[in-house]
């Protein structure tokens, strides 16, 4: 049985989605583990206080569960809707939206009915940030970008150096010289 979970994504990430150009995302796991005692599908990490082998859960679910996009948007009738319908906006299809009365509600007070995006998870792994491949640089919706800093006079333009930039937006300076843990969801469009 799928079980159906909320899922955040900005702006520039939902429309990359709807163009079809993004087919995984990639979150830092929120305990990052100790050493790791075996690799691939299960993982197992020694766990750094009770010194016990842990399998981690994916808290964006299985191949098989279902994700809803949670975005920006606005609601002209306010909080009185309990469906999808007329008036609802997103900020995603861009900010010249008249809103008359209304206003943009963050992401994270989505609610179910106002998502318009449904994800089926294809596949989970546990990976190091940094290991990131070209393709799958690509399939996390990057642009092609040249690498900030390089020390020769013709940089290469990859998705990997578009990614690596695309992470610090959203998760900050030095986040991606961290290196940390991180989910690969993997997903399809359903709706």
């Amino acid at each position: 049985m799928s079980r159906e979970r909320p899922i955040l994504f900005n702006g520039d990430m939902v429309r990359a989605i709807l163009e079809g150009r993004k087919t995984m995302t990639r979150r830092v796991m929120k305990h990052q583990p100790g050493e790791v005692t075996a690799v691939g599908r299960p993982l197992f990490f020694q766990d750094g206080d009770t010194g016990r082998r842990v399998s981690p859960k994916c808290p964006y679910g299985q191949p098989g569960d279902h994700l809803w996009v949670r975005e920006t948007f606005a609601d002209e009738a306010g909080d009185t809707r309990k469906y999808l319908g007329d008036h609802i906006y997103y900020r995603a299809d861009g900010d010249g939206v008249d809103l008359q009365d209304g206003f943009w509600t963050p992401s994270i007070h989505m609610p179910r009915w106002a998502s318009r995006i449904t994800l089926e998870v294809t596949g989970v792994r546990v990976e190091r940030l940094q290991d990131i491949s070209e393709e799958d640089a690509q399939a996390e919706g990057a642009e092609p970008k040249l690498c900030t800093g390089y020390p020769y006079h013709n940089p290469p333009s990859t998705h990997t150096n578009g990614f690596c930039q695309l992470w610090e937006s959203i998760n900050g300076p030095g986040s991606w010289d961290a290196n940390p843990w991180v989910w690969v969801v993997e997903f399809r469009r359903l709706t």
